[in-house]
């Protein structure tokens, strides 16, 4: 009998560990299997703690419930307890028959007494409970990763904001997906937030990159923001902590973060708008469509460390709606070609659904729909960035 293979793809046969302190009953276990040719390698341990440590190394276990080292099914309940995935097939004597029928209780594929078995039986049973293993090993993987894949949606949805807010003068629609649909989180993020005075606290921003790193500081730019705006801070004062947080926290020298916040006044007539490399809102009034100017917007998060950013105040007509959007809406493709969609086209596809739909206003989430469905359709198919789009509506 030869000495186990170094890992278990060094052979395409399967390796057989034959745990027999018995000289006796292992010659014959020896010679029932090469009577038949079976295509295993046999390999043997005299005791059970010799077995243990070539365990890893093994895909079937031959285990005799009579070694010097173990007492009844002891010796399996230890071979079980490894995590090595190896399949166990139990050797008992014609008296011991019934601890047979116990170990397949307890966890071997099967079991055979000694005498009573030939050499095709030895080598079908091997055969199967190598199988059983391996479809068993298959199977409780996949459940693994299922429960892995829930639980990460699950936390991912939960990083996800619950916007804040109050009265029915105003409303808010969402849309929210990841590039690609990979996963349910991406490096865009967005918040909501009404203080007690009624004002209107809104926040969208794109960490640049894609992946779990840059979802995670979106969450913890928005989580920060959130803290500051409900500790009523100044907003310049509150996009410079966030500058200084993304400089500390980010994972790689020059990752930057574009971001929009809009301040509304409680009696819902004035917006100050802040931004710092990020695409303007559009005001949506009836069937009109218009950017808001960006004046003065800034640099993006972590460009630079002295950056400052100033608010600009724009006047709300009653009616009013406003569409915060990050870049991800705007640079699918238009038809295939490698131009990308714009803000202009953009313009141009709600300003088609609003006046198709003269009511929209009563149901802006309709809006959203249909306006991401056409951007699909120019893209050909899913957008390959992480796209926020937040739609806050004037319902007086």
């Amino acid at each position: 009998m030869a000495g186990l293979p170094t890992s278990r793809t060094a052979v395409n046969r399967i390796n057989v560990l034959l745990v027999e302190d018995d000289e006796g009953d292992a010659v014959l276990v020896e010679a029932l299997l090469e009577e038949v040719e079976a295509d295993v390698a046999l390999h043997r341990a005299r005791t059970l703690r010799e077995a243990e440590g070539l365990l890893s190394k093994a895909d079937c276990v031959l285990l005799d419930l009579g070694l010097p080292d173990t007492t009844g099914l002891d010796g399996l309940t230890r071979l079980l307890a490894n995590p090595a995935p190896v399949a166990i097939i139990v050797l008992t004597g014609l008296n011991d028959e019934h601890q047979g029928t116990q170990a397949v209780a307890q966890g071997a594929e099967d079991y055979l007494v000694k005498g009573q078995v030939d050499g095709v039986g030895l080598a079908r049973s091997i055969r199967y409970a190598v199988g059983r293993k391996r479809v068993e090993e298959t199977q409780r993987q996949l459940r693994d990763e299922q429960l892995l894949a829930a639980e990460k949606t699950r936390l991912e949805r939960g990083l996800l904001p619950s916007p804040i807010m109050h009265g029915e003068d105003l409303g808010w629609e969402v849309s929210y997906r990841p590039g690609g649909s990979r996963m349910q989180l991406g490096g865009d993020f967005y918040d909501v937030v009404r203080t007690a005075d009624g004002t209107l606290q809104l926040l969208i921003g794109d960490v640049c990159g894609h992946g779990p790193d840059e979802a995670a500081i979106g969450v913890l730019l928005r989580i920060a923001w959130r803290a500051l705006v409900l500790a009523d801070q100044e907003p310049s004062r509150v996009l410079r902590t966030l500058h200084q947080i993304l400089e500390h926290e980010r994972h790689q020298p020059g990752l930057f973060t574009t971001a929009c916040m809009v301040t509304i006044s409680p009696d819902r007539r004035w917006a100050r708008l802040y931004l710092a490399g990020h695409p303007e809102p559009m005001l949506l009034v009836g069937d009109r469509v218009v950017e808001l100017p960006r004046d003065r917007a800034g640099l993006p998060l972590g460009v630079l460390p002295d950056s400052t950013w100033s608010g600009l105040d724009v006047p709300l007509p009653p009616g009013w709606s406003m569409l915060l959007y990050t870049d991800g809406l705007v640079e699918g493709r238009v038809h295939g070609d490698t131009e990308r969609l714009g803000s202009e086209r953009l313009i141009d596809l709600i300003s088609g659904i609003t006046r198709t739909r003269p009511d929209w206003a009563r149901a802006p989430k309709t809006l959203l729909t249909d306006l991401i469905n056409q951007v699909k359709e120019l893209n050909g198919g899913e957008l390959d960035d992480d796209m926020a789009v937040l739609l806050i509506s004037d319902r007086a």
